[in-house]
């Protein structure tokens, strides 16, 4: 009987979509089967005017490679990256950034682990210093992303899609939109300003594909 409890006390812990695991040193080294678990980057993604394809994308996430010097972010194939900013939130102090080629990547030899290729694009953030055996640098990155495939405008309806690969994911849809339409789990609030938000927990070691759509508010109602 006590075998049986352990059982499923621990198949919780795992599938749990919302319980936070502590990183331990497996997770440290990247085991696959722990990298979901301590993975704790959260991504904002402030939708514009559809008729522009684009969104503000909000990243913060933890450097732990001792030895790291830069942070890459590559650019999803169909999206196009503007405006990057870099911020350092241990000390508040803005980062150097720029946005380069896979190609220029491969030739200077940039330590890249994602799949790139010539015309993939990459925002390249500089660490104020590089992290030390046993310390971590927590950093957000924020960019404006257009792709027209993901966000877009169907008759009079703002349609997105698009698949998250992270954990914790929060859509927010432009002032004086209204969600019609949702095909996956999310929990929805009204922010202060009056603009909705999805947020949607990804407790998978794979990519979930987030569907929704949306409309405009008559004017009397704004």
């Amino acid at each position: 009987m006590k075998r049986c409890l352990r059982f499923l006390v621990l198949c919780f812990c795992i599938t749990h979509p919302l319980l936070r695991v502590v990183p331990t040193t497996a997770a440290q080294n990247q085991d696959p089967l722990t990298e979901r678990a301590y993975q704790d980057r959260e991504i904002l993604y402030e939708l514009q005017s559809p008729e522009s394809h684009a969104f503000r994308i909000t990243h913060d996430y933890t450097v732990r490679k001792a030895g790291e010097k830069y942070y890459f972010n590559v650019v999803r194939a169909g999206s196009h990256v503007t405006n990057p900013e870099s911020i350092d939130l241990d000390s508040g102090e803005k980062l150097k950034w720029e946005i380069i080629s896979g190609k220029q990547a491969i030739e200077r030899k940039l330590p890249i682990t994602d799949p790139i290729k010539d015309d993939s694009e990459i925002v390249v953030t500089y660490l104020a210093r590089a992290i030390e055996p046993g310390t971590t640098n927590r950093i957000r990155l924020m960019e404006t992303y257009a792709d027209s495939k993901s966000f877009y405008l169907d008759g009079d309806e703002l349609v997105w899609d698009r698949t998250f690969g992270r954990l914790r994911n929060t859509v927010v849809l432009p002032v004086g939109w209204y969600l019609t339409g949702l095909a996956s789990p999310a929990t929805i609030e009204t922010l202060p300003d009056g603009r909705v938000s999805v947020y949607v927990v990804n407790p998978r070691n794979d990519d979930v594909r987030v569907y929704l759509r949306a409309r405009r508010r008559p004017t009397t109602d704004r």
